[in-house]
Parts: structure tokens; sequence; C-alpha cells
């Protein structure tokens, strides 16, 4: 039978042997916490990294995306008797590239064709529609094809190659030394045309766009731009920002009165700029401003 001190001295014993074992426990807790917060830390940091890695690349996607766009819009063509400028600003920065596309050119005879195009859609495949109607039109026009013969035969091109592609259209054919302009559409916003006194009035014409039943243009306006007229044309972007396309009209016949005396390059930015105060429907934006001036 073992003795009282014998039995405390195992007990003593057990428990020195139960704390230290306690010990090394929160010895090793410690360890592995230190460890897991040096590894969260370097999670972090990785996360980080990733990150920025990615916005870069974004940017530098966007970018490259944005200069091959830009090297694709054509610049303001140099013409006695006018002034051009143009304003183009995406949806947003994460889709550089939109549908909403321009071009203008001298036809043989001195008179100068533009187009306007807004293709359905954002994005690569909707810049790749909108190119591929300027390029049909661009070519219609060289052809000599009538003026409101040209949005119905660039469906009639395009529809079997790309049976998805809506896009609305205005055509506008401008004589700089007579200041006749004729104008033909296809469900597209109507021009705007600004007079030298300040007077301003919408230039209507009716007609569907490429890829809407029953596409053309169902009548050619006919009009004149005195010298110190300004001709505006633009996208659905510019006047549908909050949601109200009359309101928005009307906004920018008081915005193009109040910007109509500046340099032409300076209007186009300044009718976005007033335009899209209130965003509440994004949307790709694109402006033309146009003036007649004096012949040299």
């Amino acid at each position: 039978m073992a003795s009282v001190p014998d039995e405390t001295a195992s007990l003593e014993q057990e428990l020195r042997a139960a704390l230290a074992h306690v010990d090394a426990l929160t010895a090793e807790h410690r360890r592995l916490k230190h460890e897991l917060a040096e590894t969260n830390s370097g999670v972090l940091a990785l996360y980080v990294q990733l990150e920025e890695r990615d916005e870069r690349l974004r940017t530098a996607h966007g970018q490259m995306l944005r200069e091959l766009e830009d090297a694709l819009r054509p610049v303001p063509i140099a013409v006695d008797g006018l002034e051009l400028a143009v304003h183009y600003a995406p949806a947003g920065t994460d889709a550089p590239t939109g549908g909403d596309h321009y071009d203008w050119f001298t036809l043989p005879d001195g008179t100068v064709h533009i187009t306007v195009v807004d293709a359905l859609g954002h994005g690569v495949r909707s810049t790749r529609s909108a190119l591929n109607v300027t390029h049909a039109v661009r070519t219609l026009a060289l052809e000599g094809h009538p003026l409101q013969s040209i949005v119905a035969r660039a469906h009639e091109i395009l529809a079997p190659f790309d049976p998805d592609l809506m896009a609305t259209v205005l055509l506008a054919r401008l004589d700089p030394a007579t200041g006749e302009l004729l104008l033909a559409n296809g469900s597209h916003p109507p021009a705007l045309v600004v007079r030298a006194d300040g007077t301003a009035a919408y230039l209507e014409v009716r007609g569907r766009g490429v890829g809407y039943p029953l596409p053309g243009s169902e009548r050619l306006l006919h009009a004149r731009l005195d010298e110190g007229d300004l001709l505006v044309l633009y996208t659905d972007g510019l006047v549908e920002s909050r949601r109200d396309p009359q309101e928005g009209e009307q906004r920018l016949v008081r915005s193009a009165r109040r910007h109509r005396n500046r340099a032409v390059h300076e209007i186009p930015g300044a009718l976005a700029a007033d335009m899209l105060t209130v965003v509440l429907h994004a949307d790709d934006t694109l402006a033309l401003a146009v003036r007649r001036t004096p012949l040299p």
C-alpha cells in the first residue's frame, strides 16, 4: 500500500506533465495562429496584386479597343464652305466601343455625303455591325444610287450575311456651293437645323432602318442651309439619357441655340456636356455639327 507522500508526488508529477502539455498546446496554438495570420496577409496581398493586374489589363484592353475604334472613325473632312466636327463617347468605360458610327466624304460632283448609324447593342459586335452599314452605304453612294434608295439597298446587301443586324440610319447630302440639303432616314432621330438668327427646327423624315420590317426612307426631304446655319446630327443616346426623347429634343434645341456661335470643333462636345448632366439611361453618344460658311 503506497504511502501518502508517494501518492502526492505522483499527483504532482502528473500535474506538471499536464501543465507542460497545456503549455505546449498553447505554444502550438500561437504558432498556428501566427502562421495563419501570415498566410491571410499573403493571400490578401496576392488578391490586391491580382486586382491591380486585372485593372491594368482592363484599362489596357479598353484603351486598345478605343484606339482601334478611333482609327476606324474618319476625321472631319476639309471642304470649302463647310465646317465639320464630331463628338463620340461610349456608354461606359467597360465597353469603350459601341454601335454609334458615322461616315463623311466628298462625292465626285462636289457634294458632301454624311452617314450616321446606330447599330443595336454595345461592344465590338455592334461596332462591326455599324461599320458594315457605313461601308455598304459608302459603296452605294459612290456607285451613284439615289439617296432615297440607299437604306433599303443596304438592307438587301447586309441581311443575308447578318440576319440579326438592326441599325437606324440617317443620310445627309449637302452641296457646299448652294447649301442644298437632302435627307433620307431609316428609324433614326431627326436632324436639327439652327439658323443663324437662332431659330431652330427638326427635319422629320419617316422611314425604317436596316434590319427592320419594310426598310427604307419613305421620302427624300429637301432643305437648305444658308451661311451661318448649323446642322446637328446625332444618335438617340444624346436625347434619351433621361428616358424621355421629347424632353431631350427640347433640351437639345436650347443647347444648340446657346452654343451655335462657338467654334464648330467645340459644339458637339458642348452639346453632350449639356445633355448628359443627368444620365438615367446610359447609352453610346454621337453628335456631329456642320456649319455652312462663306466660300473663299
